[in-house]
């Protein structure tokens, strides 16, 4: 396990649950401490106490040296760089699990195409994403969740669901790769968005309207990309998108709802410890979607509010007075 945030933390300590002994690199020394003399992550996870078989450390070689399966749950803005630092210690036949959700800025790659991206020796076969609507302290608590995991191939993404899978964590295979990564990043600028309306107190039926024209940018962005259309109306397309835009666990609804409120961007991150994912994806999915000609007024006007400073308010008039079309026009 490389990240040993919430989601890191908990995915790891399910495998250690299961009976895998897990070695988890973090990057906090105080967090290797807790879980070594406390078993409790206080930073990421408090109050969930942790299994033995969870063996944390700062070590990132140590960690990911001759392992048969590795999971990398980090930010996108950091994955390249760790990836770099772990490669030379990566055997080709690895297999390499994403669970971070994220559109890396200046090469607008996906988290999976940054890590085979720097580690070319391991065999394309052996990269898969693990995504769907999961929050980190629920599924600590054992509440029943649904994922999805998706690989080139079928037997490895086979493979990796056996491994995860447990009475309260069900997976569900999958081998669309672009559409899984998509809806997972995507969503979290929907939830920024989601947030916000929350924040000037506009009411359900904004909201409601948020998420569906919402799913129906990141479907565009997908196929035009490559990815299968009823991708997004499953775990990681429209399950995750009403996770992240209802839930008050979401951080990227959190940062929306603030910014209605009227604070602004920098102060609402300089108070959080997490990371909010949506607000660097929402820069990579403006430039995306302008270099491929891809419709998407909402994800233009979240950029506009996070980096130009723009009112929120004045966003949403601007997209109620767009011209009027079809429906299912694309």
């Amino acid at each position: 396990m490389v990240g040993a945030g919430s989601w890191g933390t908990t995915l790891g300590n399910l495998l250690a649950d299961k009976g895998y002994i897990v070695n988890l690199w973090a990057y906090e020394p105080e967090v290797v401490e807790q879980i070594l003399y406390e078993r409790e992550n206080k930073l990421f996870l408090k109050g969930i106490k942790l299994s033995e078989r969870l063996r944390p450390s700062t070590d990132l070689a140590q960690v990911v040296f001759e392992k048969d399966l590795l999971l990398v749950v980090v930010p996108s803005h950091v994955m390249r760089e760790i990836s770099q630092k772990f490669s030379p210690h990566v055997s080709g036949d690895t297999l390499i699990v994403s669970a971070s959700k994220g559109i890396e800025n200046i090469t607008h790659l996906s988290m999976s195409q940054v890590l085979a991206e720097t580690n070319p020796h391991v065999d394309e076969r052996c990269f898969a994403v693990l995504s769907g609507p999961s929050f980190a302290m629920e599924v600590s608590r054992k509440v029943p969740t649904l994922i999805s995991v998706a690989s080139k191939d079928q037997q490895i993404a086979g493979f990796i669901q056996r491994v995860f899978a447990t009475n309260y964590f069900r997976v569900y295979t999958n081998d669309d790769m672009v559409g899984v990564e998509l809806g997972g990043a995507v969503k979290n600028v929907i939830a920024i968005a989601s947030g916000i309306i929350d924040g000037l107190g506009l009411g359900l039926n904004t909201r409601a309207a948020l998420i569906t024209r919402g799913l129906t940018e990141i479907r565009r962005l997908g196929t035009h990309m490559g990815a299968r259309p009823d991708t997004f109306a499953g775990l990681s397309g429209i399950g995750d998108l009403l996770l992240t835009c209802t839930g008050a666990l979401s951080r990227n609804y959190t940062v929306g709802r603030k910014i209605g409120e009227g604070k602004k961007l920098k102060a609402i991150l300089s108070e959080m410890r997490m990371v909010a994912e949506g607000v660097k994806t929402a820069k990579s999915v403006y430039n995306l979607s302008k270099k491929m000609g891809v419709e998407m007024p909402i994800c233009h006007e979240i950029y506009r509010i996070l980096y130009e400073d723009d009112s929120p308010i004045a966003a949403v008039r601007r997209l109620m007075t767009r011209d009027l079309k079809h429906e299912l026009d694309d």
